[in-house]
C-alpha cells in the first residue's frame, strides 16, 4: 500500500453544536492517527456522510492520507446538497437558454426535488412547495427577488435545509424512485413519453454538471436502466382538421366578436391559409409582406415570439423573441398568401396598422404583444359558435394550431409536391410525411374497385346444386 493511503481508518459519533446562528453537526474520523471533520448545516447529511465512510472502512477500503476519504469518492463534495447543486445548475445554464426551455428545466428540477427532500416530521404542502420551486427558486431572476411573498421565501428555506446531499445520486434505490417519479403526473397517470424523455435528459446534463463539479464521481443516470417508452405518435389526427367550410365558419366566428375579433380575424387566417404556427404568426410584421392590391403574395417569415410567460425572458415581456424553428438566427422561410389571406391582411393594415416596431397582431389593450389568452379564449368562443354544445367534447380544431393542420393538409391533398410543402410549411420531408402520414386523402373509390376487381378474379364459380366448388390454383 503506498504511503499515502491506510486501512487504520477510525469513525466517530457525530459532534453537534447548537450556536445563535443555527445547528451543526460535524463527521469526526481518524486516518492513521490523523484526525479529519466534516461540518454538516443539518443532521441527514451528516449522517449521509458518516454512513459512507462507515461502509468504506468495514469494506476493507484504502482511505486517502491526504483528504481523509476513501478512494472510491475523494472527489465527491458530500457538503453540497441537491438544492443547492439545482441552483447552480440553473444559474449557469440561464444566460444560453431560450425562455421556453428554461421553464422546461424549471419544470423538470421541481419534479425531481420533490423526491430529494427528507422530512423533519413537519407537513409541508406540496401544492406550494412545487410552486415556490417552479416559479422562484429555479428562476435565476426571481430566486432573490426582495418582492417575492412571505411564503416562498419560508418555503425555500426549508427545502434548502431539508434536501439531501447531491452525491446521494449515486444511490440507486434513490435514483431509481427519482427517474421513476418523474415519469408519473401528480394522480399517478403516466407521463408521455416525450415530456418524461425530455426531462431525463435535463436530470441526466445535471449529473454531468455535478461531476465537473466533484459532486459525484461519474453520471448514474447514463447508465441507469430504462423502462420501455410509451409509444407515442407524430401523427396529427384526422378528426382534429377542419374542411374549408369549417374553416370559414371558424374564421367568421372570430369576427364577429367584436373589436377583438376584427383584430384577429386576419391572425388566424395566417394559420389556416398559410399554414403559420402562432409563434410565428404573432412575430409577422409588416415589412415581411409582399403583397399586390390583390391576388397571390408573399409572407417571408423572420422569426417567432413564443408566449412563455414575462418571468421567464429577459426582456419582461410575456412572449419570447425566437429565430424561425429549426432555423439559424436570421435565416428566412417564404411562404404563399393566397387571394383570400392577400385581402385579409390588405384589410387589417387599414383598419389597424402596425405597432412601432412594425408588427402586425397585438391585443386591443395589450397594444404591445398579443396575449395567449385573447388568442385562446377568441378561438373557444368561435368553436362554440360553429359547433355549439358539443364544442369542449369535439377533437375538431381544439387548438388554433389545427388551423395550420389543415393548411399543410389541404396543400398535399391539393397535388403539391411534399418536398414544396415541406418548404413552406418548414418541416423536413421525412417528419412533414410522418405528421400528416393520415391527414392525405387517397382515391378511395378507385382503389376499392381494384380491391374488387382482384376479388372477383379469384372468386370461383358456383354451379346449381354444387355444394364444394372446385378451386383453380392457377393464378389470375
Amino acid at each position: 500500500m503506498s504511503a499515502t493511503n491506510s486501512f487504520n481508518v477510525r469513525v466517530w459519533k457525530t459532534r453537534v453544536y447548537k450556536g445563535t446562528r443555527g445547528t451543526t453537526y460535524t463527521v469526526r474520523w481518524a486516518v492513521d492517527g490523523r484526525e479529519f471533520t466534516e461540518p454538516f448545516r443539518n443532521k441527514t447529511q451528516s449522517e449521509s456522510f458518516r454512513s459512507v465512510l462507515l461502509s468504506a472502512a468495514r469494506n476493507g477500503e484504502a482511505f486517502s492520507n491526504h483528504t481523509g476519504r476513501p478512494l472510491s469518492m475523494r472527489r465527491q463534495d458530500f457538503s453540497t446538497t441537491w438544492y443547492q447543486l439545482t441552483c447552480d445548475y440553473v444559474d449557469r445554464k440561464w444566460p444560453r437558454l431560450a425562455a421556453s426551455t428554461r421553464r422546461t428545466v424549471a419544470e423538470a428540477l421541481t419534479a425531481a426535488t420533490m423526491f430529494m427532500i427528507i422530512s423533519d416530521g413537519r407537513q409541508q404542502d406540496g401544492a406550494r412547495t412545487r410552486a415556490a420551486l417552479n416559479r422562484w427558486g429555479f428562476n435565476t431572476l426571481r430566486r432573490d427577488a426582495a418582492d417575492k411573498p412571505e411564503w416562498v421565501a419560508d418555503t425555500l428555506r426549508w427545502v434548502a435545509n431539508h434536501t439531501r446531499p447531491a452525491a446521494d445520486l449515486e444511490d440507486p434505490d434513490i435514483l431509481r424512485n427519482l427517474l421513476d417519479g418523474i415519469a408519473h403526473r401528480l394522480d399517478g397517470t403516466v407521463r408521455s413519453a416525450t415530456a418524461t424523455s425530455r426531462w431525463r435528459k435535463i436530470i441526466s446534463n445535471l449529473a454531468e454538471y455535478a461531476v465537473e463539479r466533484d459532486v459525484l464521481t461519474e453520471n448514474p443516470v447514463s447508465t441507469a436502466a430504462r423502462k420501455a417508452p410509451q409509444r407515442t405518435s407524430m401523427v396529427v389526427d384526422r378528426r382534429r382538421v377542419v374542411n374549408p367550410t369549417q374553416a370559414w365558419a371558424l374564421l367568421g366566428a372570430v369576427a364577429s366578436q367584436g373589436a377583438t375579433g376584427e383584430r384577429l380575424h386576419a391572425y388566424f387566417g395566417c394559420l389556416y391559409y398559410a399554414a403559420l404556427r402562432p409563434e410565428e404568426g404573432a412575430a409577422l410584421t409588416e415589412d415581411q409582406l409582399d403583397l399586390p392590391a390583390e391576388g397571390w403574395g408573399w409572407l417571408h417569415l423572420a422569426g417567432a415570439k413564443p408566449h412563455v410567460g414575462r418571468e421567464w425572458t429577459d426582456s419582461g415581456e410575456a412572449r419570447d423573441n425566437r429565430p424561425l424553428k429549426q432555423r439559424a438566427v436570421g435565416e428566412t422561410r417564404p411562404v404563399p398568401s393566397p387571394p383570400e389571406l392577400t385581402a385579409l391582411l390588405r384589410r387589417h393594415l387599414d383598419e389597424f396598422g402596425t405597432t412601432s416596431d412594425g408588427r402586425l397582431f397585438v391585443g386591443e389593450r395589450a397594444t404591445h404583444h398579443l396575449p395567449a389568452f385573447t388568442v385562446n379564449r377568441a378561438w373557444a368562443r368561435a368553436r362554440a359558435a360553429v359547433f355549439g354544445d358539443r364544442a369542449r367534447s369535439l377533437p375538431i380544431a381544439a387548438r388554433p394550431y389545427d388551423l395550420r393542420h389543415a393548411a399543410v393538409s389541404t396543400w398535399l391533398n391539393s397535388g403539391i409536391g411534399p418536398t414544396q410543402v415541406a418548404e413552406w410549411a418548414g418541416h423536413s420531408v421525412d417528419v412533414l410525411l410522418k405528421i400528416y402520414a393520415k391527414c392525405i386523402d387517397g382515391d378511395l373509390d378507385s382503389n376499392r374497385r381494384r380491391i374488387e376487381a382482384a376479388l372477383a378474379r379469384r372468386q370461383p364459380s358456383r354451379a346449381p346444386g354444387k355444394t364444394s366448388p372446385r378451386i383453380d390454383r392457377e393464378h389470375p
